[in-house]
Formats: structure tokens, C-alpha cells, sequence
């Protein structure tokens, strides 16, 4: 673990399981444990090559963080497993209420007078486990037995003398040997029992490192998994916010265009009362002046 001003970084390098054609991820966990709010962003020397996700965040006080890198597949391995490649965390103190949203490139720019603190993680490529093979031990041990039988027949058929027994309870079985050779059999077999109980003790080890690392790949690949859907899930969050306001705003310059259609439909009603009863006077005017002028002698 990596211990700085600002963050706590472990691992404090990037270690992946190397195989051609197949991805491999690695995890890393940050960890807070100032008073402040902390902002970090990850950069890498090969973009195209790697996935981070995320790779802009933000750390309570006594919290921890984890962002998951992902190798994509490579066709070839590079010369003596030595990867060149480099991650930079840069971390900054933020403003207490900052939410993940308010987090903008510019805030890691050192040319603002902040204090940014850059922390150089390298990247180690590890070989995966080879397979467990069988040693052809106990093969040859089976094998032997017939065929020493057959000598030791061909030998007593021939009429040959002074033959030393081999040390197999089968020799027993053929005439002119005696049967006191088995304890030397039991004794072969015994020494063979421990080494064939090895190989597969050997065997078993192996394949118990082959599923714990296939377990922890899986691990790994969740996790990666769940990473990219959390901030899926956050893009979409942003996006509801966004068509909400919209929403609302909409809603605000509909009920202010009928405010004002009503406002414009009261006028034009004024309009019409206020012209009426003059029209009326008009005509009552000249109705009268038109009788005042025929009642007149």
C-alpha cells in the first residue's frame, strides 16, 4: 500500500495475469483519510489499450474509492514479460458539498494555484500458471512387472542356474523360486505408494490454484462489470435530471402563454363594451335632432 498526503493507494502497482487474446483486470482501492472532500482523476501512456472505470471520482472524509483498469485482449506479449507502461492518479482537495457531477478537468490543472498531487503507478505483466503434468513413474512401474515375469520363466525353462529372484510377488508363482521374495515386493510397493500419493497431492494443489485463479478472474470481471454499470446508471440519472428541468421549464412558458392569451382575450372583451354604449349615444343623438328638426314649425 501506497500512503501519500492526500490518498491511501493499494496495490501501488498494477499487477495483471498475462495470457494472449484474452483481457485482464485489475482493481484498485483509494482511500481518504482527511477531512476534506477529494477529487482524483486516472490517466494512462496508452489509452487505446486500457479501460478505466471509472477514471474521475470523488472521496468523502474516512472513505475509500475502488476503480477497476481492464487490459484489452493483445495479439502479442511483449519482449521478457517488461511492460513500459505508467498510470497517473492525480488527487486535489474540493470544496466540502462537492457532488461527483461539479468534478471537471479543469479542477486538476495546476496552472490554477491548486495543489495537485500526482502519484506514478507502473504496470506488471504475470505469467499464468501452467498446467500440472503427469509423470510417467507409475507407468513404468506397471510395466515392469510382466516383463520381468516372462524373463524369469524363459530363464527356469532353459534350465539356468544361480538366477538371482527379482524382488516381485509374481516370481513366486514360477517354480524353482521361492516365496520369501514377496517381502522384498512389499517393500518396492511401499516406497511407490508415497510417490504416486505426491502426484496427486501435486496434482490436486495445481488444480486448486487453477480454480481459485479462474475465481478470481470471475471476481474481477464482476466487478469491472458492475463498475461500467454504475456509471451507465449515473449517465442516466444525469439525463432524467436534465429532461426534468426541461419538463418544468416547458411547463413555466405554457402557463405564461395562457397568462397572456387570456390577458389579450380580456382586452379585446374591454374593447367592444367601451365602443358599444358610444355607438348607442350616436344614434340616439341624431335620432333626436332628426325629431327636434321635424317638430320645429
Amino acid at each position: 500500500m501506497a500512503s501519500t498526503e492526500l490518498l491511501q493507494i493499494d496495490p501501488s502497482e498494477l499487477r495483471f495475469v498475462f495470457e494472449l487474446k484474452k483481457q485482464s483486470s485489475c482493481l484498485i482501492q483509494l482511500g481518504n483519510n482527511n477531512d476534506h472532500y477529494i477529487a482524483f482523476k486516472v490517466k494512462t501512456t496508452s489509452p487505446k489499450k486500457y479501460c478505466v472505470r471509472p477514471n474521475i471520482g470523488l472521496i468523502k472524509p474516512n472513505q475509500k474509492c475502488d476503480f477497476t483498469v481492464t487490459m484489452q485482449a493483445q495479439r502479442t506479449a511483449p519482449p521478457d514479460m517488461n511492460c513500459k507502461d505508467k498510470f497517473l492518479i492525480l488527487s486535489t482537495v474540493v470544496p466540502f458539498g462537492t457532488t461527483e457531477d461539479d468534478i471537471t478537468s479543469d479542477m486538476f490543472v495546476k496552472d490554477s494555484g491548486k495543489y495537485i498531487e500526482e502519484n506514478k503507478l507502473k504496470v506488471v505483466l504475470i505469467s499464468p500458471p501452467s498446467s500440472p503434468v503427469l509423470l510417467p513413474v507409475n507407468g513404468d512401474m506397471k510395466q515392469d512387472p510382466p516383463y520381468q515375469i516372462n524373463v524369469l520363466k524363459d530363464r527356469v525353462i532353459s534350465g539356468i542356474e544361480n538366477i538371482p529372484p527379482p524382488p516381485l510377488r509374481a516370481s513366486a508363482e514360477v517354480k524353482g523360486l521361492e516365496p520369501v521374495l514377496d517381502t522384498r515386493e512389499d517393500i518396492t510397493d511401499e516406497d511407490n505408494v508415497p510417490r504416486h500419493a505426491e502426484n496427486e497431492g501435486d496434482m490436486k494443489q495445481a488444480i486448486d490454484d487453477d480454480v481459485q485463479l479462474n475465481l478470481a478472474k470471475g471476481c474481477e470481471e464482476l466487478k469491472s462489470r458492475l463498475c461500467m454499470m454504475d456509471s451507465k446508471l449515473r449517465e442516466a440519472e444525469v439525463t432524467v435530471l436534465k429532461l426534468n428541468e426541461e419538463k418544468h421549464t416547458y411547463n413555466k412558458e405554457k402557463n405564461l402563454l395562457k397568462k397572456e392569451l387570456e390577458a389579450l382575450k380580456r382586452k379585446g372583451n374591454t374593447k367592444v363594451q367601451a365602443g358599444f354604449p358610444l355607438l348607442f349615444v350616436c344614434m340616439v343623438a341624431i335620432v333626436g335632432v332628426a325629431v327636434g328638426y321635424y317638430i320645429q314649425p
